[in-house]
């Protein structure tokens, strides 16, 4: 009967500084830095300890008999899960031929679940099971058409994710793992502006940073962005709505740079918040086409638009790179 750890935190075998997320079957992409500095936990002979999981901060001696018991069972319970762990990528690297590293064979596991429809944490389960080539956003009331080379985006770290490109690569900045093109859908919370316009102008450069610039933990996977310019903005009609559009080329200190775009305008359902759509693509031929951006945008439609009437009319954005 084979085992595998429970989902939890642990250090990460590509980048023992911090922790990563095991969901039970393979590792994530959400990582975090370590709640405070514990020693690694001695392993079995034969075990690499960098893949063993953070311990709780070492036990005070003192307590007597009982508390001695207690801390020895919780060593034992580390330990355990540190050699299911460790044989769970010691057999991934047996089904390689023995020549892969760790990294690669977690980093396959995750990017096989990717080419498999799953939903981010504010799109609807059932709706996407009935239409596998589009995502609803539910909170905002959008459905967003996959394009071809696109997939929902499944086991990431951020919650307004709503497709991604499939696969990661080793990042050329600070170590970890970059993605080619990500799209993002959010509520607008933190302001009463209704102008779709100064939305998106005053977002775009949020935007930038947040992908090129630094990490959720204060890394900088691309050297940093060294310089920008607005490629294209203007006005667009989004699922019916008036909306506001603004394109920025990004050069980083590592890596080929990428476009990042801010896409204002009112959602159809509830209150009618302001929704803002963040794009992200890597530059090079590696990365999406740009084109892309314009073709999500025209197939975001309101909610229950089955036939599409109201999505992207009149779109005035331009096609290509």
């Amino acid at each position: 009967m084979s085992m595998t750890p429970p989902p939890g935190w642990y250090r990460d075998p590509s980048y023992p500084l911090v922790e990563r997320w095991w969901d039970g079957a393979a590792w994530t992409d959400h990582r975090r830095q370590p709640e405070q500095p514990v020693p690694i936990p001695v392993s079995p002979a034969g075990q690499d300890p960098q893949l063993a999981p953070q311990s709780a901060a070492e036990p005070r001696r003192s307590g007597g008999p009982k508390r001695a018991k207690a801390v020895a069972l919780a060593t034992a319970a580390v330990v355990l899960v540190a050699a299911i762990v460790t044989g769970a990528v010691v057999l991934g690297r047996d089904d390689d031929g023995g020549g892969a590293e760790a990294r690669t064979t977690t980093a396959a596991a995750s990017d096989s679940k990717d080419a498999s429809p799953s939903p981010s944490a504010s799109a609807s389960k059932s709706a996407q099971a009935d239409d596998p080539s589009t995502v609803v956003d539910d909170l905002n009331g959008i459905t967003l058409a996959l394009p071809d080379g696109w997939v929902r985006p499944e086991n990431v770290a951020e919650d307004d994710l709503v497709m991604i490109t499939p696969g990661t690569y080793d990042c050329p900045g600070d170590p970890g793992l970059c993605r080619r093109g990500r799209v993002f859908s959010r509520t607008v919370t933190s302001n009463d502006e209704k102008s779709p316009k100064a939305l998106a102008e005053n977002d775009i450069e949020d935007a930038a940073n947040d992908t090129y610039d630094r990490g959720v933990l204060d890394e900088r996977p691309y050297s940093g962005i060294k310089s920008h310019q607005v490629v294209k903005s203007g006005s667009v009609a989004v699922g019916g709505r008036a909306g506001y559009f603004v394109r920025w080329q990004v050069t980083t200190g590592a890596g080929p740079g990428g476009y990042v775009e801010s896409l204002a305008f009112a959602s159809t359902v509830g209150s009618q918040s302001m929704i803002l759509v963040r794009f992200a693509f890597d530059a090079g031929a590696d990365g999406p086409p740009v084109s892309d951006m314009d073709r999500i945008t025209k197939g975001i439609k309101p909610v229950g638009d089955a036939a599409g009437s109201s999505g992207g009319v009149g779109s005035s954005i331009g096609t290509g790179r």
